[in-house]
């Protein structure tokens, strides 16, 4: 018993590792929206998955959202590639499919998709890490 609980909390050590270093974890900022408005958001770590959270709101009044998950249930694939989650569009209050794929250290596309993720049920944009 005592060698099964070790291997358990070994397993969950590794997990735990994995999941820390992530390169996508940090602060983005997102492109201005048809207000010119953007957001910082702060990525983490959220179970096995990547979630994120607004942080600041620039050049826009609602900042009711600052402390809102935009983000859930990314799972990594390996290559700076998530997907598997959704993102939350403040625009619209709506919730969609979600991807993310890293293009270097300092910059990723997220898409949200309506249904199946192609180049017409889908909007993305290309976010730039600012820490």
């Amino acid at each position: 018993m005592k060698t099964l609980v070790l291997a358990a909390v070994a397993a969950m050590s590794m997990a735990t590792t994995a999941v820390a270093q992530e390169a996508v974890y940090g602060e983005w900022k997102s492109q201005p929206g048809e207000t010119g408005g953007y957001i910082h958001v702060r990525l983490g770590p959220c179970g096995a998955n990547v979630c994120g959270e607004i942080t600041q709101v620039v050049g826009n009044d609602n900042t009711s959202i600052v402390g809102r998950t935009i983000i859930q249930g990314m799972s990594p694939q390996g290559g700076g590639s998530y997907s598997g989650g959704t993102i939350w569009a403040p625009d619209t209050d709506k919730t969609y499919k979600s991807d993310m794929t890293m293009n270097g250290n300092n910059s990723m596309v997220v898409r949200g998709c309506v249904g199946v993720c192609t180049a017409l049920t889908s909007r993305s944009q290309t976010w730039t890490r600012v820490r």
